[in-house]
């Protein structure tokens, strides 16, 4: 009897602990799979934050650099010529990639228009490597609440399961099940708050460093 009232008492001390290991530990395999889903989602979208963070840090020095030091150059040709073979910056390979095609073609009777086209080649070209990976920020900020809306609508139904099969309407009988649901919940604003700010600022700072570059593509037209 006394081993009974022991056994009783460890099954719900274990049901009772909510830490966030043990509440997964219970969850059945649907709202493991979203925790899974959500907490893979929150690591990679943080490594793509982390990642843009540095690229904008890096492109803003290198093209502010590479402005100061092109504005004071004699002509862009000599400028062009001085140019290592490897860059780095998005801006310099705007300007080296066109000035190939104007050094092929300085006789060409429409070179205002092929320079120009080129530009626009160029910076959209720099401008899908910036982006990359924004489709899956926005991905996840969209969607990241839904899917652990889906965990927590699957953790209720398990509760409601309990109390049909147990005939007890106990707290401690559905107090797990809520507590996994709610867990769900929180992983999806934890992985879709972060996507959507950081989606919504390099988006911005893109729109910013794009027409820096359109600036410098108008003004390399004008001088050649």
């Amino acid at each position: 009897m006394e081993a009974d009232i022991t056994s009783q008492a460890v099954g719900l001390a274990s049901n009772t602990d909510f830490s966030i290991w043990k509440l997964f530990i219970r969850a059945d395999i649907i709202v493991k799979s979203v925790i899974i889903i959500l907490i893979a989602s929150s690591i990679y979208s943080w490594a793509i934050i982390i990642e843009k963070i540095k690229l904008f840090k890096k492109i803003n020095l290198t093209t502010e650099e590479f402005e100061n030091k092109f504005w004071k150059s004699k002509s862009a040709e000599t400028f062009y010529n001085n140019l290592p073979a490897n860059v780095d910056d998005p801006m310099a390979n705007v300007f080296k990639n066109s000035m190939q095609v104007l050094l092929k073609s300085k006789r060409s009777t429409n070179l205002n228009e092929k320079m120009s086209r080129m530009l626009e080649i160029n910076i959209e070209q720099q401008m899908t490597k910036i982006e990359k990976s924004y489709t899956f920020l926005a991905t996840v900020g969209s969607t990241a609440p839904f899917i652990g809306l889906f965990g927590t609508v699957w953790g209720i139904m398990n509760s409601f399961q309990s109390i049909a099969i147990s005939r007890n309407t106990s707290l401690a009988i559905v107090a797990p099940g809520i507590a996994e649901a709610l867990f769900a919940t929180a992983l999806g604003l934890l992985a879709a708050i972060p996507a959507v700010v950081a989606y919504n600022k390099f988006n911005n700072d893109s729109k910013k460093y794009s027409q820096k570059l359109e600036n410098f593509s108008k003004r390399l037209l004008s001088i050649i």
